[in-house]
């Protein structure tokens, strides 16, 4: 995979492909095209590597074609197993650049700033969700537009909490611990835990630390300048506690549980609470229909104003090319407003993508996206929510972190030394 997509790299072949946009290539259409008007026509070229919404994306743009007939699209969907950004990147070194195309953020930003042109005016700026815009910006200028919002936690089976005799949700470690006794007295696990899978310790779980510190990016430039130190730091020490907890209260032989055995406990009922997203929700839903779920946080310590938040962020964002010709440039700025101000477009993103919508002003019921997705729009709207750090790890720490990990689950290290090789994995590949 290229370094456009990086960050979702760990999710391949795992999650809900809707977290793969510029991931992978495999064509359905290779059949460039310069990005020209003609016959006072103009042609919108899109790029996007998400396949599952390639016909809702065309129904969508064929919509817009009829309320605008002088604007026509051309999408190339790029999906399968191959580099996506090797492909755009093919794209733009023939001269056959699209006028709009995805980009991760954050890193990845970065690396194309070049080529995205300034969206810091367009309307719809001022109604996405705080935070949803930080990946995409980039020296105080707005480069993209989320497309949508994954987000995750701890999900619960709500009928094994009455069960339990648990009223209030917990949303503090000591909570926690005390509902996992609770329902391990009912004769119930308390987690479902797929520790077999270094991303769900090393990316979603080891993302809390992070994002508890007062000042993340001040945090991680401490990492990358040698001067600040994993080992001793309160927030990951509280994290082992939580790993601790989770292992105690969980389900036998969670370093040989994998993702789908981890979600078929949980679907099945045999476990109260999973650490995922509602990428699970689709799964759960074939299991066990109508099964009663939601998300409450993954609390590390018992400070409320830290601990009761989910994890929600932005997987990908719509970019403009800035070299595009300038007719193209407005068509396309004025397609992604449409997309998500007029009444089809909301719409649609909702009930044809089932997107959880990353804009305050677009409404989403649980029929749409499911109790999961709810959940997480309630966070969301409540501004409950951190944002994914796991992005701005150097390349290839996550698997090392979930190696020493692994070996911290599996007693084969103590926290100290686990916190010590966390230390110099970043120290190795800081850039």
């Amino acid at each position: 995979m290229g370094f456009i997509n990086k960050k979702y790299a760990l999710l391949a072949g795992v999650l809900s492909t809707s977290l793969l946009f510029t991931a992978a290539c495999g064509s359905d259409d290779t059949s460039g095209k310069d990005s020209s008007s003609k016959d006072g026509k103009v042609v919108v070229d899109i790029f996007q590597g998400k396949v599952e919404i390639a016909d809702q994306l065309k129904a969508l743009t064929d919509q817009y074609t009829k309320e605008h007939p002088d604007v026509t699209f051309n999408i190339e969907t790029v999906g399968g197993g191959a580099d996506g950004a090797s492909s755009l990147k093919a794209r733009f070194a023939s001269d056959k650049a699209p006028d709009i195309f995805t980009n991760d953020g954050d890193q990845a930003a970065v690396a194309w700033q070049d080529k995205f042109e300034d969206l810091s005016d367009q309307p719809w700026v001022k109604d996405v969700y705080e935070g949803a815009l930080d990946g995409m910006t980039v020296d105080g200028k707005v480069y993209g537009q989320p497309i949508n919002m994954e987000g995750y936690g701890l999900a619960y089976n709500k009928t094994l909490f009455k069960k339990a005799g648990i009223t209030e949700l917990p949303t503090t470690f000591s909570e926690l611990e005390a509902a996992s006794k609770k329902l391990k007295a009912k004769g119930i696990t308390p987690f479902a835990i797929g520790y077999g899978e270094w991303w769900v310790l090393a990316n979603h779980g080891l993302n809390l630390p992070f994002a508890y510190q007062d000042d993340t990016d001040a945090f991680i430039k401490s990492l990358n300048e040698g001067t600040g130190k994993i080992q001793g730091n309160e927030y990951f020490n509280d994290y082992f506690n939580f790993l601790d907890l989770t292992v105690k209260y969980g389900n036998k032989n969670p370093l040989t549980t994998d993702y789908n055995t981890q979600v078929t406990l949980f679907a099945t009922g045999e476990a109260a609470m999973i650490q995922q997203g509602n990428w699970i929700q689709p799964m759960i839903d074939k299991i066990t229909p109508d099964m009663e779920v939601g998300f409450i946080p993954l609390p590390i310590n018992d400070d409320k104003a830290k601990s009761d938040k989910l994890m929600v962020d932005v997987p990908s964002n719509w970019v403009v090319y800035n070299g595009a010709p300038d007719k193209d440039k407005e068509a396309a700025k004025d397609f992604l407003n449409w997309m998500v101000t007029s009444e089809e477009g909301k719409t649609a993103l909702v009930k044809e993508f089932k997107y959880l919508p990353a804009f305050k002003t677009i409404e989403a019921s649980a029929e749409d996206i499911g109790p999961l997705g709810a959940d997480l729009q309630k966070y969301s709207q409540e501004g409950k929510t951190y944002s994914w750090q796991f992005m701005k790890y150097p390349d290839g720490a996550g698997q090392e972190f979930g190696a020493s990990l692994q070996a911290y689950v599996g007693n084969q290290k103590s926290k100290e030394e686990t916190e010590k090789a966390l230390d110099a994995t970043w120290a190795k590949l800081k850039k």
